[in-house]
């Protein structure tokens, strides 16, 4: 693993809570970071990610990309059910949060900053603190609540219309929003880009009063986890690269699709599919 004191310059900041996942097959690294850490890496970009964690998480699977913050004596741990009604989840040993000050000086430049909370761990106030050009969100955490069993259930969002003005671009799920089509519609009026995921359905991007769908390729599926992350890191880095948040979004659902047909950190998108995409785009730009 990179030593937590061997800070250099990065391209793509990430801050969030690395999360061990108990999943049938037994415990393992989750949370938006490492996908989106892992998935930024494949796609070139020098990551760097400020998280909390504990000495139970497994992190050989982030051991060519520098962790920030500090060790905790948790790490914050997730658990999922699913039923005929949908997903039910439980959160349990919640890591520290996260603030400017544990922002190594050299990572606070980044071309890319992407907060990624899971469960209120990052500080709104951070918004108006980075002074990242590209301010990228994905705020599913800033909308979850658990009670003392750890039953995780949506909560209100009283920061969103700061936020959202604030940053460059926004992807979130339409789960998350509860499908509410009158709050999307808010929420893009709000947001200079906003993206909102529907699972096999695709995706819709707003941008300049417009908005497109996307739906994916046909693909066997056979594990979603992280797609949502994998989707919104490939979009992030795509609209950062060609400022066309129509063609990023092309892509990351194109690449999204791909890694739902492998279980957990195995769906980070191959060099050979993120070429292979890029060279759709290309023919599809051309045939424009």
């Amino acid at each position: 693993m990179v030593t937590l004191n061997s800070y250099s310059e990065i391209d793509y900041l990430l801050i969030g809570h690395i999360t061990k996942d108990l999943t049938p097959s037994g415990p393992q690294l989750g949370g938006t970071v490492s996908y989106a850490g892992l998935t930024a890496r494949q796609m070139g970009m020098r990551v760097g990610i400020v998280s909390s964690w504990g000495p139970d998480a497994d992190l050989k699977a982030l051991d060519q990309i520098p962790l920030s913050g500090y060790p905790d004596d948790r790490t914050t741990t997730y658990k999922n059910i699913e039923t005929a009604n949908g997903r039910v989840q439980y959160i349990s040993d919640v890591a520290a949060t996260l603030d400017y000050h544990h922002i190594p000086d050299a990572w606070r430049s980044a071309a890319i900053t992407h907060l990624a909370p899971l469960n209120q761990e990052v500080q709104p106030s951070l918004v108006s603190r980075l002074q990242s050009d590209h301010l990228y969100i994905t705020p599913q955490g800033w909308l979850r609540e658990w009670d003392e069993e750890g039953l995780v259930s949506p909560t209100d969002w009283p920061e969103y219309s700061f936020i959202l003005a604030n940053a460059s671009a926004v992807v979130m799920s339409a789960e998350d929003l509860g499908h509410d089509t009158a709050r999307i519609e808010e929420m893009a009026s709000s947001c200079p880009v906003l993206v909102i995921t529907e699972g096999r359905n695709g995706a819709a991007v707003y941008f300049q009063g417009e908005y497109r769908r996307y739906l994916p390729p046909s693909v066997e599926m056979i594990d979603t986890t992280g797609a949502g992350d994998i989707f919104a890191t490939a979009f992030f880095i795509h609209y950062f690269k060609t400022d066309d948040p129509w063609e990023a979004g092309r892509m990351a659902t194109e690449l999204a699709a791909f890694s739902t047909q492998r279980r957990g950190l195995h769906g980070i998108p191959t060099m050979e599919e993120i070429e292979a995409t890029a060279a759709d785009l290309q023919r599809v730009r051309f045939n424009e």
